[in-house]
């Protein structure tokens, strides 16, 4: 048996409104900005406010001790003793503020032109001009006017735009990439197509590449770019598809990726009872291998749907 660790109340109330921001952030943990929230770069489908945390993926969340006893395994005395400063004596910071109210969605206001975005996505990016223009005239990808981002717009079933992520069109420096407040996570940058398959991605600007890469009767099928790794626009996208026949798993070439495919593909066959298949990048992503391509051609590169 365990030793017995008397906590008083205000102890465990402390350790339960620690930052987990930055409680996190001295462990090591990289985050991600977005919106209000951080993700954990470990784990896209987990966000982080003040001292509150929830998983996208399993549905479940709550504050800091409960996010120190599933995320590093550990026991409740265990958890609040780390969260209380531990052997290290060290005082995190409490959460400055409770979780405001959830702002209303609201798209950016769009340039009057998009000469940027097209600069951007096309010199940079290397994604196809008609590839760009399709999602542009279908009201999914514009220009914003304050920063010149480039804003991937994900509507719902009848056409009314619930989620927008942003994106730095600068070629140079640390890339801005951020979800706009408020948006339902249901919904993310998609293509709704007739033949049954759909094709799942991590970042929107990758959904773009494969398209330019694999550019044959692309409209027929169906694409979701997940803004992260979190399953949620993948279910939505299914439930809204009339038939199911095939899913692709193309996330990214890394550790975060393979796991979330796993994941992805359990909840999927759980769901619909589908058998989802892996198409991997051979770099890192979908963009590096239509740069790699690009600036240097490879021989015997099959560029018909696979």
């Amino acid at each position: 048996m365990g030793t017995f660790i008397y906590f008083t109340e205000d102890q465990k109330r402390q350790a339960n409104e620690v930052d987990l921001v930055e409680f996190l952030r001295r462990q090591g943990e990289k985050l991600l900005p977005s919106g209000r929230d951080y993700r954990l770069d470990s784990d896209h489908s987990v966000t982080i406010r003040g001292s509150e945390w929830f998983d996208h993926e399993t549905q479940t969340g709550g504050h800091a001790i409960d996010f120190v006893r599933t995320h590093y395994g550990m026991t409740f005395p265990e958890a609040v003793t780390m969260l209380l400063g531990g052997e290290q004596g060290q005082c995190y910071p409490q959460a400055r503020e409770k979780t405001p109210p959830s702002k209303t969605f609201a798209l950016p206001p769009p340039n009057r032109d998009m000469r940027r975005v097209y600069a951007y996505l096309m010199k940079h990016r290397h994604i196809n001009r008609d590839v760009i223009t399709h999602f542009a005239r279908a009201g999914v990808l514009y220009e914003d006017e304050k920063y010149h981002n480039v804003v991937f717009v994900g509507k719902d079933e009848i056409g009314t735009a619930r989620h927008a992520h942003k994106r730095s069109t600068n070629s140079t420096g640390k890339a801005f990439r951020q979800n706009v407040e408020g948006s339902d996570p249901r919904y993310s940058f998609h293509h709704l197509g007739r033949d049954g398959s759909l094709f799942v991605f991590e970042a929107p600007i990758d959904l773009l590449s494969y398209l330019t890469l694999y550019s044959e009767d692309w409209k027929e099928h169906s694409y979701v770019a997940c803004c992260g790794t979190s399953p949620i626009p993948v279910l939505t996208m299914l439930q809204q598809m009339k038939t199911h026949q095939a899913v692709y798993l193309c996330l990214d070439n890394d550790r975060a990726g393979h796991e979330a495919s796993l994941r992805m593909a359990e909840q999927i066959g759980e769901r619909f009872n589908i058998a989802s298949d892996r198409l991997t990048p051979e770099q890192k992503d979908w963009n590096d291998d239509l740069c790699v391509l690009r600036e240097t051609p490879k021989q015997g590169l099959a560029m018909g749907m696979r």
